[in-house]
């Protein structure tokens, strides 16, 4: 996916959340990502102050919010 094509449907507090959610997500069909910026996982501290990104394409982030409502 390229970066202008992404967009964040949420953002989550540690990466724990954020790959249930993305993991849900995938079930319906729906290709979507996980970005955070932790130093590879050498500062986990990092996700409370910056958060956990879950991307999708712009084009699927109507349906990604519908699924998440559901």
């Amino acid at each position: 996916m390229k970066p202008e094509e992404l967009v964040t449907i949420r953002t989550f507090s540690n990466v724990i959340d954020a790959e249930i959610t993305l993991g849900h997500l995938k079930s319906h069909g729906i290709e979507a990502s996980i970005r955070k910026d932790d130093s590879g996982g050498m500062r986990p501290h990092f996700q409370l102050t910056q958060g956990v990104d879950l991307v999708v394409r712009r084009k699927d982030a109507k349906q990604a919010e519908e699924v998440l409502k559901a």
